[in-house]
């Protein structure tokens, strides 16, 4: 894995508008995984960037306010289970943000704001605990809970900072954020070029940055069309974000390489051995040093590319994070079926 330091200065501390810019006036980055090039350009060269008939899958989950302040605490809702319990982790109130917090036990009564009874059932992970609230979580979160925040975001922003133009179905602990510079006005341009758009949906759990944590299950759908169409794509298959890749690789048949309609819950890791079987492409953020998506960009970029583009979004000054630059790996030629 690619290992490198991340200076404070090239975090994106607010949403792009904030810093005077339009939703997609971000920068975007371009590896090609046939001749090895690493070019720049604006996020909004992206249509021209891509040929008709390409495929770019985009996860159509919403995002959720789904943390809860109280007094010294704050819990982030993460992921809903089958049974109806939570998953949530507790965090430390610190300084206008939150850290790590070890504390807890099982049968533990936490009151939350509103008059609602968390209690938490047992660990999950190190970080995550299984819980049960005595009302309809997405309900509670809409009228108590704000968006989830960590410390290299300096202030709260609404949660439309937090969407991203293809969230239709809430449920997503944070933001698909590789869909986030994606406006409108883009996606017109893309579709009168050619370009197909189809959804996935993966809801999101929380995120680990401090523990560096493989992801967990989530939760999932790929539906009929959309297989029919990322099985019969004429171009390339460009997944936006890195959710997407983890839902469309789930929902390929050991044995096969065909998408097929798919639905549940995915524990699916993507690593440079096993590697990618529908995915040409991939549209995602800058991720942090030892982040295990740096796996998955491995498979579908091949090391040596993944370490060169990374060097150069640094001294290119790149912005990492949810609100930061974007970086698409993707084939220079035609797919090859």
């Amino acid at each position: 894995m690619i290992a490198f330091d991340l200076p404070r200065v090239r975090e994106a501390h607010e949403p792009p508008e904030a810093r005077g810019l339009a939703r997609d006036g971000v920068r975007l980055m371009v590896s090609g995984k046939d001749s090895g090039s690493v070019t720049h350009h604006a996020f909004t060269d992206l249509p021209r960037l891509l040929r008709p008939g390409d495929v770019l899958v985009v996860n159509d989950s919403a995002t959720l306010p789904a943390a809860v302040p109280l007094d010294r605490l704050a819990v982030h809702f993460s992921t809903e289970r089958e049974d109806g319990s939570w998953l949530v982790e507790l965090r430390r109130r610190t300084a206008g943000t939150t850290g790590p917090y070890s504390g807890g036990r099982p049968g533990e009564w936490l009151p939350l704001p509103g008059g609602a009874t968390l209690r938490l059932l047992e660990r999950e992970t190190s970080r995550l605990w299984r819980a049960s609230v005595d009302r309809d979580v997405p309900s509670y979160l809409r009228k108590h809970g704000r968006p989830i925040r960590y410390s290299y975001v300096e202030q709260d922003w609404p949660l439309s900072d937090y969407q991203t133009v293809f969230g239709l179905r809430p449920g997503s602990a944070e933001m698909p954020s590789a869909g986030r510079p994606f406006s409108h006005e883009l996606v017109t341009a893309l579709v009168s070029r050619g370009i197909l758009i189809a959804p996935i949906t993966l809801h999101t759990g929380v995120a680990s940055p401090e523990k560096d944590e493989p992801p967990y299950p989530e939760r999932f759908a790929v539906s009929p069309q959309t297989a029919r169409l990322v099985n019969l794509a004429e171009g390339r298959v460009i997944a936006v974000g890195t959710t997407v890749v983890r839902a469309l690789e789930t929902a390929v048949p050991a044995g096969t390489g065909e998408v097929r309609a798919a639905e549940g819950w995915t524990s699916r890791v993507i690593t440079p051995a096993e590697g990618v079987r529908v995915v040409d492409g991939l549209i995602t953020g800058l991720h942090e040093p030892r982040s295990s998506h740096l796996m998955m960009l491995s498979a579908i970029a091949g090391e040596e590319l993944l370490s060169r583009s990374y060097e150069e979004a640094l001294r290119e000054g790149y912005l990492w994070h949810e609100f930061g630059d974007l970086h698409l790996i993707m084939p220079d030629g035609l797919r090859i079926k």
